[in-house]
């Protein structure tokens, strides 16, 4: 299937594009609006092309309840993340509304493109109020079909992650999606591990390709997990986006603190995504540059090995193919042989075409 490429906030998205790097600020501002400032700008220093907030309250994400359900369990779980229940959990971590649209506008003014992850139908009704250029579906939501159906009404365009989808669930969100008018779509693999010590073999990183090709949408990578070589390893994989959660410093601790990177590492991101792409290139065959032009002559073609008379027939005695490409290709070769000397050619001579009679 075609992948269509998409444009947001004027900037052309796809394959064949600089990829499209977003640092996300989640809960690492610590309730500290100057420090979500800070965060902003480190974002713009560092390379990035976007930042993204998430959108929601307490109270539009779950109830305050003490019931088992609303406690995170897992044995891999931090214990900070188990302490409390989830509205709890999510009243230290959520973006207060009134900063958002003052981040927006200086993001904007940095250069960067500014959106978020709304959780729930009233944060899109705040988000439009806002005029973000594309929403962001998490992971979590990827099967919130009110939800999906929500923001696609906007027709806006959108980036989901599909993390925990199985394929079946993906294929449901992207048909609800355009059914309910979205045009333009990218898909995010999203590795959720949530590990300050991601495994390779868990990345599966041929997703990113397979999404693009079984789905006609563009392809992406949202990885929560520490570390920026596996972002970088997916620039080869063919993200098109790259999602990362940005910190300024990670012994400030919160929580997303252990798999957040800080702005130091953002830029050896960035730098790294550019030098790959720098690497992939074009799709392009023979030589690239001068270099590999005057290499080329180390082919082989040709040559007399012996002194040969004019008139004489060429033998496999007195005419082979050497290094390098001075004289006749290898394909003329056998062509060559029993056909007779237009002149006198001396041992090391290239063959031309003037050389045969």
């Amino acid at each position: 299937m075609k992948m269509a490429p998409i444009s947001i906030g004027g900037r052309k998205i796809g394959p064949g594009e600089p990829c499209l790097i977003v640092a996300e600020v989640s809960a690492n501002h610590h309730q500290k609006y100057e420090e979500a400032e800070a965060i902003v700008r480190a974002a713009k220093e560092a390379g990035a092309d976007a930042v993204k907030l998430q959108t929601y309250t307490p109270d539009t994400m779950t109830i305050d309840s003490d019931k088992k359900w609303f406690y995170l369990g897992g044995e891999n779980t931090p214990a900070s993340w188990k302490k409390d229940n989830l509205y709890k959990l999510y009243g230290t971590a959520y973006t207060p509304w009134e900063w958002q649209p003052k981040l927006k506008k200086l993001a904007e003014s940095l250069g960067l493109i500014f959106f978020s992850t709304p959780f729930d139908a009233t944060a899109v009704d705040f988000l439009e109020k806002m005029n973000v250029p594309c929403y962001k579906i998490a992971s979590y939501e990827a099967t919130d079909i009110p939800l999906l159906k929500k923001v696609a009404s906007t027709g806006k365009p959108v980036i989901i992650s599909i993390g925990f989808a199985e394929l079946s669930e993906a294929e449901e969100a992207l048909k609800t999606l355009r059914d309910s008018g979205t045009k333009d779509i990218a898909v995010l693999h999203c590795v959720t591990a949530y590990s300050d010590d991601p495994q390779p073999e868990n990345m599966n990183l041929r997703t990113i390709r397979d999404i693009a090709e079984r789905f006609g949408v563009v392809s992406g990578f949202s990885d929560n997990n520490a570390g920026i070589e596996v972002p970088i390893a997916s620039v080869y994989a063919g993200a098109s986006i790259i999602e990362k959660h940005l910190i300024l410093d990670r012994k400030a601790g919160g929580p997303d603190a252990r798999f957040s990177i800080e702005p130091a590492e953002l830029k050896a991101l960035v730098d790294g995504v550019r030098h790959a792409e720098k690497a992939l290139g074009m799709v392009h065959y023979g030589p690239i540059n001068d270099d590999e032009k005057n290499y080329k002559t180390l082919r082989r073609s040709i040559f007399a090995v012996a002194d040969i008379a004019e008139g004489e027939t060429f033998t496999e005695k007195n005419i082979r193919v050497i290094r390098p490409a001075y004289g006749l290709p290898p394909r003329e070769y056998e062509r060559a042989l029993g056909k007779k000397a237009s002149r006198p050619i001396e041992r090391g001579e290239p063959l031309g075409h003037d050389s045969i009679g």
